[in-house]
């Protein structure tokens, strides 16, 4: 990438987390093309739909739960660690207003630029999962799935409903509870 473009790209990303931490992700692409000082064609060039503004600029937050989750491999409490790790995902689904209903909307969409960072997700998932199921603590019919739609359905829930801060808590912790054995 040339230079100049280079600085558009970072730009672009730089006033979309600033325009989706403000405004959600339905934020105007038009204001955020203007913010970064380049033309909505420039916005387009880079990221040919919301879906691909979205996953490059959550892409960061991505990585760091699929770090985490590795550490967490090594947890010597399975199902505690397949807990977090979902823990994890509600909070960082949660800080932008939208995100839970967009990814929940692309794992029904192989095609969407925010569906090609949950193969990654579920892969890491999967194996937490799994180890908890192999402990014993967790049924093996659940599939991660069906996990990863429960803990988006929960931010949208708590997105909905910001006047109770620990409503996400209280059903993961119910959510929780049906996996078990």
């Amino acid at each position: 990438m040339r230079a100049d473009a280079r600085r558009n790209y970072e730009r672009l990303l730089t006033e979309a987390r600033s325009a989706f931490a403000e405004h959600g992700t339905d934020a105007s692409l038009e204001d955020v093309a203007r913010c970064a000082g380049v033309g909505i064609g420039t916005l387009y060039r880079h990221f040919p739909n919301r879906h691909a503004l979205m996953s490059a600029v959550f892409g960061e937050a991505v990585n760091d739960l699929l770090a985490r989750s590795r550490e967490l491999l090594d947890s010597p409490q399975p199902c505690t660690a397949l807990v977090e790790w979902l823990r994890e995902i509600v909070t960082h689904a949660s800080e932008y207003r939208g995100l839970a209903r967009a990814l929940m909307s692309a794992s029904r969409d192989d095609g969407s630029h925010l569906a090609r960072c949950s193969g990654p997700m579920r892969e890491a998932g999967s194996a937490l999962l799994l180890r908890a199921q192999e402990s014993g603590a967790v049924r093996p019919d659940v599939s991660i799935g069906d996990l990863l739609q429960l803990t988006n359905a929960i931010a949208l829930a708590a997105e909905e409903t910001p006047d109770d801060p620990a409503l996400a808590d209280r059903l993961l912790n119910l959510t929780l509870r049906g996996l078990k054995p």
